[in-house]
């Protein structure tokens, strides 16, 4: 495996778009993925008993026979909380979309992002829609027109060999707040050229997106929004990929480093975020209670922001670690910030001030846990809680 530039459209047989139709004052707001076709797919969505109207139509078309062709996405208006009327025009959305590609409705699948409670201005989005382009399209346009309070694009491609077939992968994402996903408002899209079912993507995303996305967190909220797609067309022409062959290993591999880079993209972009945060959790009980307790250390508002002011409060660490929920032994807990130990065996070490800072200061701060009581290990990313993040939320909707 190998990481390459590229787009979301660089896999085999995908084209991307996406322009400004007005959704937004300026910016990029809508645009799509096209496959030349009908791709194989798979998706998870948010656990937040509100789901946005585009989940419910998205979900309706994937189920319909595993597969997509296309995905249209408008980013300012979430079409969440919506009623009976979000569902019509998130279909009619839909329909545009197909008619204009010449496919069926239930190939295309759709996503939202933006502000709660509006509904979608059809005649903007209409004329967005007639705007896009296939062949001639701007690939990268796609990745800005998803974003909204984001400062940067999240996107990675990479590619393998598959028994002498090159497959190549690409993922993009968007979150910055709203984020502690359950599949935040995030959203990824990843394309592959690959050979493999629907059936074994479905199988695979689930647990790819509970070992990393899912392992993100910026403040705790879980968006009504939240949905993670993969296609695979197909089009490399490889042979079929099939669980428990080396194929299936690298193609796990690659499918689970484009998912883990784009959800620490995500993390390192939260609103107002100066510093990434990595929690890792070793020698836990369990996969899961390792995960949990790495996910509520990096939550933690205080933890967070001690980060940002750069304050080596260990004592915030382990007070999260004991009320993550799962059992612990306090008196064995080891604690490191970076490569400077705070907590042995439950008890303070002490530690050089300057080198300490040093570590603080960084643009990815890692604080390692062990716990000594199995073999399980969890990770976990975050960011710093920032006075930017508080101004950022408190006039978003204005």
């Amino acid at each position: 495996m190998k990481i390459i530039e590229g787009t979301i459209s660089s896999p085999k047989g995908f084209h991307a778009d996406g322009l400004h139709c007005g959704l937004k004052k300026k910016k990029k707001d809508i645009g799509w993925i096209v496959s030349d076709v009908v791709a194989n797919a798979a998706a998870v969505y948010t656990t937040n008993q509100v789901k946005a109207a585009p989940i419910s139509i998205t979900r309706k078309a994937i189920e319909h026979g595993q597969t997509l062709q296309a995905i249209l996405v408008n980013s300012a208006v979430a079409n969440a909380c919506t009623g009976e009327q979000g569902i019509k025009d998130a279909e009619s959305c839909q329909k545009m979309a197909a008619e204009k590609l010449g496919i069926e409705p239930n190939n295309v699948g759709i996503a939202s992002t933006g502000v709660i409670g509006h509904l979608l201005p059809m005649k903007t989005l209409q004329n967005g829609i007639e705007a896009l382009q296939v062949e001639s399209g701007d690939s990268y346009g796609f990745h800005q027109a998803i974003l909204t309070t984001d400062l940067v694009t999240k996107e990675i491609t990479v590619e393998t060999v598959v028994k002498g077939k090159t497959v190549t992968m690409s993922g993009v994402a968007k979150g910055s707040g709203m984020i502690h996903p359950n599949m935040a408002t995030m959203l990824s899209f990843i394309t592959t050229d690959a050979v493999i079912s629907g059936e074994l993507l479905q199988e695979l995303l689930k647990t790819t997106v509970d070992a990393t996305y899912n392992q993100i967190t910026i403040d705790g909220d879980t968006s009504t929004n939240d949905m993670v797609i993969i296609m695979a067309n197909g089009c490399a022409e490889n042979e079929e990929i099939l669980k428990g062959t080396p194929e299936y290993t690298a193609f796990v591999e690659m499918f689970h480093f484009v998912a883990q880079t784009l959800a620490k993209k995500v993390a390192r972009d939260g609103e107002g975020a100066t510093k990434l945060i990595e929690v890792s959790v070793k020698n836990g009980i369990d996969r899961e209670s390792s995960r949990m307790i790495a996910k509520k250390v990096v939550g933690s508002s205080l933890v967070k922001s001690a980060i940002f002011g750069e304050d080596p409060n260990w004592g915030r660490i382990i007070c999260a670690i004991g009320y993550a929920g799962p059992k612990i032994q306090p008196e064995v807990v080891d604690i490191s910030l970076g490569d400077q130990e705070v907590l042995k065996n439950g008890q303070p070490v002490p530690f050089n001030e300057s080198s300490m800072l040093s570590v603080l200061k960084q643009d990815t701060v890692c604080i390692e846990v062990d716990l000594k009581m199995g073999q399980a290990a969890g990770i976990a990313w975050g960011c710093d809680l920032t006075y930017k993040y508080v101004e950022i939320n408190a006039c978003y909707h204005t």
